[in-house]
């Protein structure tokens, strides 16, 4: 895969498989609260590389980076801003050293906390952090970056922008949708799935598609309103584990592997090109979504 593009293998009419949670593995692994996950590429290494490898063996085609909090803006939080380049660098290189020469990686860039609305932070600033994290990410040996969670159209574009513009990286952008009263699905910031797609599209993004608040049922009609709007611009999806629900205090994700890999067939028939996982999401339901992609061939 060192010489290809996701774009080109989606061209090609292939059916990429990406990884699951990140966040909730390290739960998992015993991330107190409160605690920097970023860190954790500096101060646990190993920890880090045993989820990107997990998701390599379980049969991603492409696998993120610990970074998705790596913007200034959230590290300043842990007092870690001056860390960043030093963070998000060692994120793309452990993901690398986990891909290998058989997956991509898609190091992840999360929205910044900030809000353009508000007037706490101006265009400038926004893109120069995103600018600083892509390009600290690229030097680390992302082959693309993925814009993830998004809900306001200004910032997902400045971010897409800033990658574009300042490394060889394909983007992929995806936002995250809640589901209305009146069954319309619409990101914190009012977006549509349509609109979303248009603005990514138009912003410069090479992949498009919803993450995390839902499970891959709701994603289904999600996919739907973006592909036709997206035209032929390829569609990611992230799915939760289903919607989670509290259990003695803890949120639990109700959907096993078997159950979200038998709705993958009609995520594809919807339009989506790339199947991967959200929260709640493991190695386990990676590896049936792979069986069930794979099945899509036979």
């Amino acid at each position: 895969m060192k010489n290809d593009t996701i774009l080109g293998a989606v061209q090609s009419g292939r059916v990429l498989v990406s990884d699951g949670a990140w966040g909730t593995f390290f739960q998992k692994k015993g991330i107190k609260p409160g605690e920097c996950p970023e860190l954790w590429c500096i101060d646990r290494p190993a920890e880090v590389l045993d989820v990107a490898r997990s998701y390599v063996d379980a049969g991603a085609d492409m696998i993120e980076s610990n970074s998705f909090g790596g913007s200034r803006y959230k590290l300043e939080l842990y007092g870690l801003a001056d860390r960043m380049a030093e963070i998000n660098e060692a994120a793309a290189q452990i993901s690398c050293q986990a891909a290998g020469s058989s997956c991509w990686v898609i190091a992840s860039i999360g929205p910044t906390g900030k809000m353009l609305v508000t007037g706490e932070v101006t265009e400038e600033e926004l893109y120069a952090a995103f600018k600083e994290q892509a390009i600290a990410l690229a030097k680390g040996g992302a082959r693309a970056l993925c814009i993830e969670t998004m809900s306001a159209a200004d910032e997902a574009a400045l971010a897409i922008r800033a990658a574009r513009e300042n490394t060889k990286c394909e983007v992929i952008c995806t936002f995250t949708f809640q589901r209305g009263a009146k069954g319309q699905y619409r990101t914190m910031m009012g977006l549509s799935p349509a609109k979303a797609a248009e603005e990514a599209i138009k912003a410069g993004a090479h992949v498009v598609g919803p993450n995390c608040g839902n499970g891959m049922e709701y994603m289904l009609e999600i996919v739907k309103e973006m592909r036709a709007a997206a035209g032929a611009t390829p569609i990611l999806v992230h799915a939760n584990a289903g919607l989670p629900k509290p259990i003695n205090g803890v949120d639990v994700f109700p959907e096993g592997p078997e159950e979200m890999a038998a709705r993958v067939k009609a995520v594809v028939e919807a339009g989506a090109n790339i199947i991967g996982g959200c929260c709640g999401t493991t190695p386990a339901h990676i590896s049936a979504i792979r069986k069930a992609v794979d099945g899509l061939r036979k």
